[in-house]
């Protein structure tokens, strides 16, 4: 089965592929992950179907919140896109969100704040993911932090 990728959207395993893929390496301070929040799911499928020749395997969310989808370029997961349906959603613009590993989620949250960061969602745990904060920098740029499950 598949690895799921560490997203603060699912916990789920993704459906069976025919090759096995290996975990995925992290190490404090790289980026790990990225994901395309959208309005629209099958139009920015398409289009990055079109342009890119990505595909996409699609995974639970928790909660029953929906489905997330995993992007794959050929074997190889490289992204996930999931649709802002929740109400506070609605009025934000679709964008690409980064996320970069850290060794101590927590920890790294309160040493941002100090450094000026703005916490848009506190540390959370998704089970079989990792533990996840919603942060946005003092330029602006919102980022999310996490540290892999093991």
């Amino acid at each position: 089965m598949a690895q799921a990728h560490p997203t603060p959207h699912t916990s789920s395993q993704p459906k069976k592929t025919k090759q096995a893929e290996p975990a995925r390496r992290w190490a404090h301070g790289r980026f790990y992950w990225n994901e395309l929040m959208t309005h629209d799911v099958e139009k920015a499928k398409a289009f990055y179907k079109a342009t890119l020749g990505w595909q996409f395997e699609p995974m639970p969310m928790d909660h029953g919140s929906g489905t997330y989808w995993i992007i794959k370029n050929a074997d190889e997961m490289v992204g996930g896109l999931f649709e802002m349906k929740d109400h506070e959603l609605k009025n934000m613009p679709e964008q690409w969100v980064a996320y970069i590993a850290v060794d101590n989620v927590d920890s790294r949250v309160k040493k941002a704040v100090a450094a000026g960061a703005h916490v848009m969602r506190e540390p959370f745990e998704i089970h079989d993911v990792g533990r996840n904060a919603i942060l946005r920098e003092p330029g602006g740029a919102m980022i999310c932090w996490m540290t892999p499950a093991k």
